[in-house]
């Protein structure tokens, strides 16, 4: 199925696009806390950006791959990778849309209701989201009557959102931002950084932000995926360009604090394989006391030795386990004379394929129900994005599910290849046939 004329226009800015090399320099320092970076966590080798999807055409020059290696900081124990590539070359035009995902609609379409009937938002309230993608949360605030704000750097994203009748500006936020709508009159009750805090490379600037643009008693809402759970889970994955840093609890609880907020709850969820909701207010905002959820989560951590660098250390040694796992059954699979499609043309199933080396010598194609995507190739290993109805014509053997967390919605969705004897494999926490 041929690309979507927009998006084929989107992918030649991107490789047209070159960050200048002043913006490419390796992490040497700590985003943070600025201690010297000598502590590895996972080196996943040399990968091309993870959401930079070249077309056909494009596939024939020579593609950019950039270091990716992780590493904790010694002093403040944040997990962070280097800034290679720009944000504005990431981010500018973007490829994933959100609102392809139903079970992360749902999860946005209950927060909204619940944080408007817990914090009481109505017509005078005002909600502000960060990396607000096409409009997928704040649309469930327009349907309130609520007033809202999205903040989101991708231009091409944030027409999308201004199409579906949310208010949204296409600007990187930050101090320079915040306090441009401060002077406007505008504060936020409600600041909602869904899986955006791990995208920012100056995260201390990112956060004074946050503390500027809230209202006296307003409430930050920040969700990303738990570093905790990225280690049990073996989510190695989860690491590619786009996401700068990692969070345990106590790792973000201090860069909050650090600028003047408090974290008073936390909730663990379900979403992107194991992930925190912080509440935050401001540290002078008394009326909220920190909850024993949030002070035995912090407890935890620290017993599990979360602030002891040997931690971190052990889970190089995992990752290549899995590699040689998953290269075993794909051959053993292959060595059958079987064959292999893949699920989901998602960021981290390209932090995946690249590593591990996996191209179209064991995977067909992948399949993807964005029409953005679909006609494009993976970058590094170009194997090509079809539409969900090319496994019905193709009927293979064995279906890899790359974006594992959504397990269970996709062998929903994708039941029907048990009828030609078709069987679902994860390749995370382990390589697994189901």
């Amino acid at each position: 199925m041929p690309a979507p004329r927009g998006l084929l226009e989107t992918a030649k800015k991107q490789r047209k696009r070159t960050p200048s090399k002043s913006k490419i320099a390796a992490l040497h320092f700590c985003r943070f806390c600025k201690a010297p970076l000598t502590k590895t966590f996972a080196d996943l080798g040399m990968t091309p950006l993870a959401n930079s999807y070249p077309t056909r055409e494009q596939a024939q020059r020579p593609e950019v791959f950039y270091p990716l290696h992780a590493r904790v900081c010694s002093n403040c124990f944040l997990v962070q990778i280097g800034e290679f590539a720009a944000p504005e070359a990431i981010f500018r035009d973007y490829a994933y849309f959100s609102s392809y995902a139903d079970t992360w609609l749902a999860h946005a379409r209950r927060f909204a209701q619940n944080t408007s009937e817990r914090l009481g938002l109505g017509p005078r309230s005002f909600v502000v989201e960060l990396a607000s993608n096409d409009g997928y949360l704040l649309r469930n605030f327009v349907d309130r009557q609520i007033p809202c704000l999205g903040i989101e750097p991708a231009r091409n994203i944030a027409k999308r959102a201004r199409e579906a009748g949310v208010p949204t500006i296409s600007e990187f936020f930050g101090t320079k931002l915040a306090r441009r709508l401060l002077a406007k009159g505008k504060q936020a009750d409600l600041i909602v950084a869904n899986n955006v805090l791990a995208h920012v490379p100056d995260l201390n600037d990112f956060i004074a932000g946050m503390k500027t643009l809230l209202a006296p008693r307003g409430t930050i809402s920040i969700e990303f995926p738990h570093l905790q759970r990225l280690i049990e889970g073996n989510q190695f994955d989860t690491i590619y360009h786009e996401h700068f840093s990692y969070f345990s609890f106590i790792s973000a609880e201090r860069c909050l604090r650090a600028a003047g907020l408090t974290v008073f709850d936390v909730e663990e969820l379900p979403t992107h394989g194991g992930s925190l909701r912080l509440h935050v207010r401001h540290a002078q905002d008394d009326r909220r006391a920190i909850s024993a959820a949030a002070r035995d989560l912090a407890a935890r951590e620290r017993r599990l030795g979360y602030e002891d660098v040997k931690t971190y250390e052990a889970f190089a040694e995992r990752v290549r386990q899995t590699k040689r796992a998953l290269l075993a059954l794909l051959v053993k699979i292959k060595n059958e004379r079987r064959h292999i499609a893949a699920y989901g043309a998602a960021a981290k199933g390209n932090t995946l394929l690249n590593y591990c080396g996996i191209g179209t010598d064991f995977i067909d194609y992948v399949v993807d129900r964005s029409p953005h995507k679909q006609g494009l190739l993976l970058p590094g290993t170009h194997i090509p994005i079809r539409a969900p109805e090319a496994l019905k014509e193709s009927r293979p053997d064995y279906l890899l599910i790359l974006p594992w967390n959504l397990k269970e919605e996709i062998m929903k969705q994708t039941a029907f290849i048990k009828d030609w004897g078709g069987r679902h494999a994860v390749p995370i926490p382990e390589p697994v046939v189901l």
